[in-house]
């Protein structure tokens, strides 16, 4: 790729510190599936987006391991998955969009430096954000109001680590 790029015209960025562990407010802004490294098995990344205090707009990332061979990896995923849900009261879905943009917490822990890995922030527990909805205008602030009634619960989908048991 070609570029026409003047680095004299944009400040660089710079390296950013680990979060400080404990409960952050965010919302997921995205989501995809993607491979597992050895290709036998795929994972779905959430982006998420912390929505305030000092660490406003600072991004976190969490991978669910949902087709893998290791049936523990894919049992902690779904129960992840279903904290997520619970969390943002979306209790029957169908497909990881619909999770997007609905405030939660996530709990951010540091994982310490380890061989060539530097100390990094994993997400470690989801739960209801108290007080915050999406805003219902064009505005992109987040407003403290009552939580939305959550969605009437639904069957919940039988994990493929769960079938037949």
């Amino acid at each position: 790729m070609i570029l026409n790029f003047n680095a004299a015209s944009v400040s660089p960025n710079t390296a950013r510190d680990v979060l400080p562990p404990g409960w952050y407010n965010v919302t997921i802004t995205a989501s995809v599936e993607k491979p597992t490294k050895a290709a036998d098995g795929s994972y779905l990344e959430l982006e998420m987006t912390i929505l305030d205090g000092p660490q406003k707009g600072r991004k976190l990332w969490d991978r669910l391991n949902l087709q893998n061979r290791n049936e523990k990896a894919v049992e902690i995923a779904y129960g992840t998955l279903s904290a997520i849900c619970h969390a943002v009261g979306v209790i029957q879905l169908t497909d990881s969009h619909q999770l997007h943009g609905i405030p939660l917490q996530a709990r951010v822990k540091v994982r310490p430096a380890e061989g060539s890995y530097s100390e990094a922030n994993e997400v470690s527990g989801y739960k209801q954000a108290e007080g915050l909805v999406a805003p219902t205008g064009t505005a992109p602030s987040w407003v403290a109001t009552p939580p939305p009634a959550q969605q009437a619960k639904q069957p919940a989908a039988v994990p493929p680590w769960a079938k037949g048991a």
